[in-house]
């Protein structure tokens, strides 16, 4: 199947400077082209070069954002969508410059309907806020990145995180968006019935689109109830394989773990250090269990005894909400302890995921490539769905050692897609991961390209990320 090819984008300086006056003449200081401003809507965690955009216009309302992606279709200049900027993959950088769209001034909550357990939000809410204005109802929502991500930024990097082999990953979150089209146009994408089988599924094709096919401005998820009691702790393991296995038993039998994150030595060193515990400094798992009273109890003494067949233990769990929020306060702070570790140093998170069969594995390789590489990279994961991260801490003005870390992260991606798994199970492809996506999906890429040209045939959304050489790429 041969794809259509575009009319290549030239960067016209008057086409940027006639956007920039008409967006500066209608919207006053909620469009900003200040330096400062700019790099701050263009940063990247990773040794990706900043891209700044032409200028950063500040959101109120959807119908504000359908005029200037109407603007910038009219003068084929790119639009990129941004949240807080926690991605971490090059997804807010803007290699063609561009308008770079805030969504941050989004953030009213629409609606909340407690009996259907679901809510309607603009993009620019973000989680913890979101879980604060629930904090009445009975209800929560479940998905938590880490970072305090805005909820159109987690739908359009399919997010997921610490409570994902429990209540699953934005993808099974998100019943409906509203979206505007490249044309400029407000579309609606489901309604808010739990099932339908109504049409195609555009809501599955925007969760996780990056920004390249539209822009979300709201968003309708579910939500889930406060469980009435949490049990959590961690437990010890003298081994990776050891500690991978007792996960892979704890998923076969159906023990309802909410949490069940895995950090191995240097990653429990770093925790210790930085959030003054006293943790085995080896392989270990972080687990939370959610239900009854009893049920969390009874839980907890199951997980016990399946570690104990694997040499691991003792597992030291508790109910009380002090100790697990200082726990997951640990776990969340990880970036932060990992830094610290080798203080000026830049953080590079990567991820990827595989079959839980082969996650022992997959660690223990990627374990012994950091020693070979000689580099300073702990591992922390979310291993109930095969997941798991890497920050390699790196000297950015060392050319050598960013190209090891750049090897060893093109050698894990492969690994993982080799061992039937993915390059990314949560981050996102962005910029950084364009290389791999070919590799995983093969001929299905090019249909990728073939819905990116219909939608979007003047490639003005967020270009040059996740298509290899798509058709938004070069123009």
């Amino acid at each position: 199947m041969a794809t259509a090819q575009a009319m290549p984008m030239q960067r016209a300086v008057n086409d940027v400077k006639a956007v920039c006056e008409a967006l500066a003449t209608r919207f006053g200081e909620r469009f900003q082209t200040g330096r400062a401003l700019r790099e701050q809507h263009a940063h990247s965690t990773t040794y990706i070069a900043a891209e700044l955009p032409d200028g950063v216009f500040f959101a109120e309302t959807a119908e504000e954002i359908q005029d200037v992606v109407r603007l910038c279709a009219e003068h084929r200049v790119p639009i990129i969508p941004f949240g807080v900027g926690s991605s971490l993959e090059g997804h807010v950088n803007a290699p063609k410059g561009g308008i770079s769209i805030d969504m941050s001034r989004m953030n009213r909550i629409l609606e909340v309907n407690a009996e259907d357990m679901d809510c309607k939000v603009e993009a620019g809410v973000t989680r913890e806020e979101l879980n604060h204005y629930l904090r009445d109802t009975g209800l929560f929502f479940p998905i938590d990145p880490g970072a305090n991500a805005t909820l159109g930024g987690m739908a359009a990097t399919r997010a997921s995180g610490t409570n994902a082999v429990r209540y699953g990953t934005m993808r099974e979150n998100v019943l409906s968006l509203d979206v505007v089209m490249p044309n400029g146009e407000l579309i609606r994408t489901s309604s808010r019935a739990r099932k339908s089988s109504a049409g195609y599924d555009l809501t599955r094709l925007l969760v996780g689109s990056e920004g390249t096919l539209g822009i979300i401005t709201a968003l309708s998820v579910k939500l889930h109830g406060i469980p009435q009691a949490i049990s959590g702790g961690v437990c010890p393991f003298p081994s990776v394989e050891a500690a991978c296995q007792a996960v892979i038993l704890t998923i076969q039998m159906g023990l309802p773990v909410a949490r069940i994150e895995f950090i191995n030595a240097l990653g429990m060193r770093a925790l210790n250090q930085y959030s003054k515990l006293d943790y085995a400094e080896g392989p270990c798992l972080f687990l939370e269990f959610h239900g009854t009273d009893s049920g969390v109890a009874e839980q907890a003494e199951t997980f016990g005894e399946i570690a104990a067949e694997f040499a691991g233990g003792p597992f030291q769990w508790t109910k009380a909400e002090e100790e697990r929020q200082k726990l997951w306060k640990a776990r969340h702070d990880a970036h932060w302890a990992c830094i610290a570790l080798r203080p000026g140093a830049k953080a590079l998170s990567t991820d990827v995921c595989v079959p839980i069969s082969r996650l022992a594995e997959c660690i223990v390789e990627t374990e012994a490539d950091i020693r070979e590489s000689g580099l300073v990279a702990p591992i922390i994961g979310h291993v109930g769905d095969g997941n798991f991260h890497v920050q390699v801490l790196m000297d950015l003005s060392d050319a050598e050692e960013v190209e090891r870390a750049k090897a060893f992260v093109s050698r894990l991606n492969i690994r993982a897609q080799d061992m039937g798994g993915t390059c990314t199970g949560e981050h996102g492809i962005g910029q950084g991961k364009r290389a791999y996506l070919e590799r995983e999906h093969g001929r299905g890429v090019m249909f990728m390209q073939v819905i990116k040209q219909a939608l979007d045939p003047l490639g003005i959304m967020n270009p040059g990320k996740v298509l290899p050489d798509d058709a938004g790429q070069d123009r």
